[in-house]
C-alpha cells in the first residue's frame, strides 16, 4: 500500500496535504474531541463567539490555559518535517490545515491556508490590527490595543464566526487544481472544512488517507488508506518514494 501510494504522489502534477488534530497529537497536542479530548475538560462555549464577548475575562483565562501556556510549549514532528521535505522536493504544492498551532509553519513548510486561523496571531476586536503572539503580555487579561484600547481575540475561528479568507478560497481552489489529496489525522467530522476531501475527490483527485482510526472519509472517498499514526506512516511512505 505505501508503494502504491508513494507511485501516485511521485507521478501526481498537484499533490495538496490536508491536516487535522491527529498530526499534532504526536507533537503533545491533545485532540479536541474522543476519549482524552479537551472538550471533556473544558466547555466548548468558552470557544463561542457571543461567550467570548459577554465573558471575555473569563473564556481568556481558559484561551490562556490551553491555547499558551500549553500549546506553547509544543514542537514539530517528523510528521510535519516530512511534507517540508516534500514540499521542497516539488512533491507537495501546500497544506490546507484545520490546526491553528502553527506547527506546520514552524516546521518550515511555506505555503500552508489556516483554514481556521493561527494562535500566533491576535486581532483587535475594534480597529482589526493584528499582533503577533509575542509582542503582547498574557499576564493581564483581557489583553487590549495598543492602538485603540480594543479588545484582543486570538485570530482563529470561534464557534459562530466565518472561515477566515483568503485561507477559504485558497483551500477550495485546491480542490479543482490537485490530482493527489493527502489526509492525515483527521475525522471528517468538523464542517465546512470536511466538505474539502470530498470535493477534491469527485474532480477527480486521488485520496490517500493516514490515520490510525477510520474516518468519516475512509469508506467514502479514500483510495489507500494507510492506518497508522501520521510519524510512521509519513517516514514510510518518505522511504518509498526515494525508492522510485
Amino acid at each position: 500500500m505505501y508503494t502504491k501510494a508513494a507511485k501516485i504522489i511521485k507521478s501526481s502534477k498537484r499533490c495538496v496535504a490536508f491536516t487535522g488534530a491527529g498530526i499534532s497529537v504526536e507533537s503533545g497536542i491533545p485532540p479536541f474531541r474522543g476519549e482524552n479530548g479537551l472538550w471533556n475538560k473544558y466547555d466548548p462555549q468558552t470557544f463561542d463567539i457571543q461567550y467570548f464577548y459577554s465573558h471575555t475575562k473569563q473564556s481568556w483565562e481558559v484561551i490562556r490555559e490551553i491555547f499558551y501556556d500549553l500549546f506553547g510549549k509544543i514542537r514539530p514532528n517528523a510528521a510535519h518535517y516530512a511534507l517540508v521535505e516534500l514540499e521542497a522536493n516539488n512533491m507537495l504544492s501546500s497544506v490546507i490545515t484545520q490546526n491553528v498551532d502553527n506547527l506546520h509553519k514552524d516546521a518550515g513548510s511555506k505555503i500552508v491556508h489556516e483554514f481556521h486561523g493561527s494562535l500566533k496571531n491576535l486581532i483587535c476586536l475594534k480597529c482589526r490590527t493584528k499582533y503577533k503572539i509575542l509582542e503582547i503580555d498574557l499576564k493581564v487579561l483581557p489583553p487590549v490595543c495598543k492602538k485603540c484600547g480594543g479588545i484582543l481575540k486570538p485570530d482563529v475561528i470561534f464557534f459562530g464566526e466565518a472561515i477566515p479568507e483568503p485561507a477559504k478560497t485558497n483551500s477550495f481552489n485546491e480542490t479543482r487544481k490537485a490530482d493527489c489529496f493527502i489526509l492525515i489525522g483527521t475525522t471528517g467530522t468538523v464542517a465546512p472544512a470536511n466538505t474539502i476531501p470530498s470535493a477534491a475527490k469527485s474532480n477527480g483527485a486521488k485520496i490517500i488517507e493516514i490515520n490510525p482510526y477510520v474516518s468519516e472519509y475512509t469508506r467514502s472517498v479514500t483510495d489507500i488508506f494507510l492506518e497508522e499514526k501520521a510519524s510512521i506512516a509519513m517516514e514510510k511512505l518518505i522511504e518509498e518514494i526515494d525508492k522510485l
